[in-house]
């Protein structure tokens, strides 16, 4: 009995399919060992200690309204707001305190029934040890609570694989100038 000639489609898929390279010549995902990833060490656990100037009002501002919603400004929350920021990081809470960093990231007002930011944050370290290296920070950040919790969810240079959490809270807040000082605890995981 003679077999059907193939369609047009199954004739398409045939084509495709043998000019298609073979799923095992190119590799989605291989299997490392921890010693090739630099992860032999024993992982540390690090506290790391400093003021965050977040400067929104003045000549110099280091926070800036770069999107926000039609209705934003009627809203007591200011509710779709998103600024982006480059926010220097000091060993103590004035802003001529000597600079180990900056913070640059976003934050978005995305709370519609009370003052909660989104905040996404490449922490940047420019001094010692840690000089190139970066945490990243994304969470929810309850501004109007005295002490808040955002996770640490990444890293780069001497925080590679880092993981933890940073406890922060409002040190100073001066709505007239537009500034604020945010005291951070940071708690960090790394190899």
């Amino acid at each position: 009995m003679a077999k059907a000639p193939l369609t047009f489609s199954q004739i398409l898929l045939l084509s495709l399919a043998i000019s298609i390279p073979s799923l095992n010549s190119q590799e989605f995902a291989t299997k490392l060992s921890k010693r090739e990833m630099g992860m032999i060490k024993r992982e540390e656990l690090t506290h790391l200690h400093f003021y965050f100037h977040d400067v929104i009002g003045g000549s110099k501002p280091t926070s800036v309204v770069v999107a926000q919603a039609a209705t934003t400004a009627s809203d007591p929350n200011r509710f779709g707001e998103v600024l982006v920021v480059d926010n220097r990081l000091t060993v103590g809470p004035n802003l001529s305190s000597r600079a180990v960093g900056r913070a640059q990231g976003m934050y978005a007002l995305s709370d519609m029934g009370d003052a909660g930011d989104l905040v996404v944050f490449n922490l940047v370290f420019a001094e010692g040890r840690f000089n190139g290296s970066t945490l990243t920070v994304v969470g929810r950040d309850a501004v109007l609570s005295a002490e808040r919790e955002v996770p640490v969810i990444g890293g780069t240079g001497v925080f590679r694989f880092a993981r933890g959490y940073a406890r922060t809270r409002t040190h100073l807040l001066d709505v007239k100038r537009g500034y604020v000082v945010e005291e951070y605890h940071v708690y960090v995981f790394h190899y």
